[in-house]
């Protein structure tokens, strides 16, 4: 029963995601209004039922969050080391989600790009994946997620360094590996934010 469940669920996980990559696809290409839930489904090589079992709306599929991605956070941060600091923790997590979706990532930018209207809702999807971590957070340092002030702002320095890392991404033409920016991103954070050198912060 529990192999059969796994089973199923893997199924589940790989149409979520035909769903979600057929819809950057098609919103990568066109624009928004342009571009219609038959069309995703029929992309995906499934039905417009099965689309709206995992999806809302045409915008969650190209933008919204996936419950199974805060999920996995929630996990992967309980799994870090006890020892590690919940900021290290935070980077490895978000470096390997950063890493796992990476082929996304390009895509989303040019949907965003090409309906601009969709970047707030990109970035209202990321509330939820920063709860999820401001209570990780919590439960490892044995704070109160709603009322301590740490774990808000530990979460905040994260996801701060994810957002500028793929704003330079972007400004870049997105030639450069984002997860080395973010790596970047979170040196600065250890160093304490001391200013760099100009050149050499171009160089890296």
């Amino acid at each position: 029963m529990a192999e059969h469940s796994g089973r199923r669920e893997r199924k589940k996980l790989a149409t979520h995601q035909l769903l979600r990559s057929a819809a950057l696809r098609l919103g990568a290409e066109r624009c928004l209004a342009d571009v219609t839930v038959e069309e995703i489904a029929e992309e995906a090589d499934v039905s417009v039922r099965t689309f709206y079992d995992h999806f809302r709306s045409k915008e969650d599929a190209m933008i919204g969050f996936d419950a199974y991605r805060v999920d996995q956070l929630r996990v992967a941060l309980a799994e870090r080391p006890l020892g590690e600091s919940p900021l290290d923790a935070l980077h490895t997590v978000l470096r390997m989600m950063l890493e796992e979706s990476s082929f996304e990532w390009p895509l989303r930018m040019k949907v965003i790009a090409t309906n601009p209207a969709l970047l707030p809702r990109m970035f209202t999807s990321f509330i939820v994946y920063e709860r999820a971590m401001i209570e990780a957070v919590a439960a490892r340092t044995g704070l109160d997620p709603d009322h301590d002030l740490y774990p808000a702002v530990v979460t905040a320095v994260a996801a701060a360094a994810l957002r500028a890392s793929l704003t330079v991404w972007r400004a870049n033409g997105e030639r450069d590996d984002l997860t080395e920016i973010f790596d970047t991103a979170f040196a600065h954070v250890a160093h304490g934010l001391v200013e760099p050198d100009p050149v050499r912060e171009r160089e890296v």
